[in-house]
């Protein structure tokens, strides 16, 4: 083993080893620990401070600075919860995974293998709530269907591995980004019933812009590759609409995406998507992860970009 693998390893068992211990805290003990990591990150550390404000000021400009700040509060200190509730991923029993995760609307995706005939179903999803936690529907959704989530390796090897053992346990896989229609190819020729989750609401690289949505009152990039690969493979298509009922305790409805009668767009079902999250992000904003810039490439850049061989 080299030595880079090695110190790789040790990292992992490292996080893997603290984060064991905290999970064994009960849940009250953990939002204890939130709460202090809440004034820590924001007063203190200041995280991302300018990014959140920013990214709610031009989502919300009919909001005051009064409620913007509110709704900042909010999301930094639901984000130190959904640090913990990951956490608490690593020794969660299954019982207890399903009390504090409940999906509804799961005979849905089952009718639409068992009587629809479909193969595939890909779901849409948004990093809002806890994204983690969805990973849990292999415990509720009947054993015949084969669960998958796209998924973009982290840099760093040892917490890429820690992440991928927390997603993994619940029986689902995790299909690297770039092996995504390889592995959809693979799983036709076997014929098995799959759902695989998308999670498609960041930010795509230049080459990897191909459309852009009304969204959040600006002109937004989005990847399009699920619907770029559902061309292949015919799925049918969901959203997963996620609320958090109180404290560590979040509801999943799945919601059939049906296609328009008449192509409105080439990305129909992206652009639904995008609809969708966005009308769940309005009703409880403080769920959404803001602390990413989401609007750093501009639709103006990106046309630039597309007369300009130079910049490409």
């Amino acid at each position: 083993m080299e030595k880079q693998d090695r110190w790789t390893t040790w990292i992992y068992y490292i996080v893997f080893g603290i984060s064991h211990l905290l999970s064994l805290l009960p849940f009250p003990m953990l939002y204890f620990l939130s709460d202090g990591f809440y004034f820590l990150v924001y007063y203190g550390v200041r995280y991302r401070r300018s990014v959140v404000r920013d990214n709610l000021t031009k989502s919300f400009p009919e909001k005051s600075l009064t409620e913007i700040i509110a709704i900042e509060k909010k999301f930094y200190h639901f984000f130190c919860d959904y640090v913990v509730e990951t956490l608490k991923l690593a020794s969660i029993s299954k019982e207890k995974m399903k009390k504090h995760m409940v999906f509804h609307g799961v005979d849905l995706l089952e009718k639409a293998f068992k009587e629809e005939g479909y193969n595939f179903i890909f779901l849409y999803l948004g990093h809002y709530g806890n994204w983690e936690w969805i990973a849990s529907l292999p415990y509720t959704i009947a054993p015949f269907v084969h669960c998958a989530q796209i998924y973009h390796p982290l840099y760093n090897k040892a917490i890429d591995r820690f992440f991928l053992r927390l997603r993994n346990q619940f029986g689902g896989v995790c299909i690297p980004m770039k092996q995504t229609l390889r592995r959809v190819i693979e799983l036709r020729r076997e014929k098995r019933p799959t759902l695989i989750g998308f999670i498609s609401d960041q930010l795509p690289k230049w080459n990897s812009m191909h459309f852009f949505v009304p969204f959040l009152h600006r002109d937004t990039a989005v990847f399009t590759g699920a619907e770029q690969i559902g061309r292949q493979v015919k799925p049918a298509y969901f959203f997963a609409e996620v609320t958090r009922t109180r404290r560590g305790y979040y509801e999943c409805t799945f919601k059939r995406m049906e296609q328009p009668a008449e192509p409105q767009t080439e990305y129909d079902m992206t652009a639904l998507f995008m609809e969708n999250l966005e009308q769940m992000i309005r009703k409880a904003p403080q769920y959404w992860l803001w602390t990413h810039k989401r609007w750093k490439r501009t639709k103006e850049e990106w046309l630039e970009r597309q007369h300009n061989p130079e910049m490409k």
